[in-house]
């Protein structure tokens, strides 16, 4: 969190080609929080987040940056459709939900650093459970044909008197117990107990009980007990079952609710993409009736409410909305001026020229090419781009961008399967270990695309 605005750029840019004005603003956005923290109690709860909007093309990173910023910092965050709100008249969900939903990716955040603290201690207990599976110590588990007969030709003999039976299974436990520890035994099936995952709402076949109401599931699955089931597992997959259990133990989950719900106050990111969709004034009977309606729905979640969810209230004064739209038809003053006031902040996100491109295929830390290049590695192909090959490559993208409809970095997805849809194909069965790309492949793998002026019928 006390990355400097230069530093949070920096980091992004090895994500995000261009769109320096908006990794600016969402820089400042984060260092905000920081220096918010370093206020005296008093001056901290007044100080508000400066909420975005983003304004640009499908496809130019509007998501991306939000994205990449809430995992730069480890922040709860969630990606929202405002559209989901409402489909011709308001039957959408409840907006309320994106809070919870922000909460529940919280809590599983919270979990999992947590479980990562006792893993060690966890995979201990596992491990003694996983023997008692193999080779049970009481009479009961011994007389169901376990795995001990498989692994000692039977169960163990009772004839030599109690106390010669308990030595022989002390020490074929020993045995075992070295065996699981060294992983012989990954292979070997056991029955491990699991909770079932059937809920209520598919006991009750589905009758979508969130639009019925915020905890009744919740107070359905307190009421029923829940039901447990078992499963025929390797003892690779056992171990990993048998460790989250006991992590689960060791966690004190009121508490990780606790720090997730604080942590959503205070950190909370939400993506509401596609506002530009639900922007328009009330005028009689039209569609806009409905548009405003999931506005003022919207207002008070980022003007600041408390929301009740099952891990208890949410305050949404802190949370930082990032709000994102092409504006193609509509203009982000056609939102309602309470909206807009919330909304202060406003950057626009710039079109992909045939540099960006270029960039994009070859700059990122996880660019396009290395992802293909890597997939190609595992047949043990060499793929080889030539700089003309990118080149080609990017201007084939802006010139269908341009002429049909602009999809921004997304275009380069299509393309490039198109250009090694073959290679893709034989790989597994070609001789040759190196393959370079050059403009010529490029244009003749997409040489009967490239002759027809309809591009967008090709290239989707």
């Amino acid at each position: 969190m006390n990355l400097t605005p230069r530093q949070i750029v920096a980091e992004l840019d090895r994500y995000i080609i261009g769109q320096e004005e908006a990794k600016k603003c969402v820089a400042i956005a984060l260092r905000n929080r920081y220096r918010r923290q370093k206020l005296n109690d008093e001056l901290r709860d007044e100080v508000l987040p400066k909420n975005i909007i983003m304004i640009g093309p499908t496809g130019v990173g509007k998501t991306e940056i939000a994205r990449r910023l809430a995992r730069m910092v480890g922040a709860p965050f969630i990606k929202v459709e405002a559209t989901r709100f409402t489909e011709v008249g308001y039957v959408g969900r409840d907006v309320e939900s994106m809070i919870r939903e922000l909460v529940e990716n919280a809590v599983r955040m919270v979990k999992i650093e947590k479980r990562a603290a006792v893993e060690k201690k966890a995979a201990q207990l596992a491990e003694k459970r996983l023997l008692d599976l193999i080779a049970p110590q009481d009479e009961k588990g011994r007389g169901n044909r376990s795995p001990w007969e498989m692994l000692f030709g039977g169960a163990p003999a009772s004839n030599e008197g109690v106390a010669g039976e308990e030595e022989n299974i002390a020490e074929k436990r020993a045995i075992l117990r070295e065996k699981l520890k060294r992983q012989e035994l990954e292979d070997m099936m056991v029955e491990v107990e699991v909770e079932d995952s059937t809920g209520p709402g598919v006991i009750l076949g589905g009758l979508g009980l969130e639009e019925l109401g915020m905890n009744l599931q919740d107070m359905l699955g307190n009421m029923m007990p829940r039901r447990k089931r078992k499963r025929l597992v390797t003892v690779a997959e056992a171990r990993k079952i048998l460790t989250q259990q006991e992590a689960d133990k060791l966690i004190d989950i009121d508490e990780a609710a606790a720090v997730a719900v604080q942590r959503v106050e205070q950190d909370g990111i939400i993506f509401l993409d596609e506002i530009d969709k639900i922007a328009g004034r009330e005028s009689a009977h039209s569609p806009d009736v409905s548009r405003e309606g999931v506005q003022r729905d919207i207002l008070p979640i980022v003007e600041g409410t408390t929301v009740q969810t099952k891990y208890g209230p949410v305050k949404t004064d802190h949370i930082l909305f990032i709000a994102a739209g092409a504006f193609h038809v509509a203009r982000p003053a056609d939102l309602i001026p309470e909206l807009q006031g919330r909304f202060p902040i406003r950057v626009e996100l710039h079109s992909l020229n045939r540099d960006d491109f270029r960039r994009i295929l070859t700059e990122p830390r996880n660019s396009l090419l290395r992802q293909y290049t890597a997939l190609l590695e595992v047949e043990g192909l060499e793929l080889q781009f030539s700089a003309d090959a990118i080149a080609e490559i990017a201007d084939i993208a802006y010139t269908v961008n341009t002429q049909g409809e602009d999809i921004g970095a997304r275009r380069l997805h299509t393309i490039l399967e198109k250009v090694l849809q073959d290679l893709l194909f034989k790989a597994p069965e070609l001789e040759e270990r190196q393959v370079r790309i050059d403009a010529a492949y490029v244009r003749q793998q997409l040489g009967e695309v490239m002759q027809h002026s309809d591009l967008q019928s090709y290239i989707l």
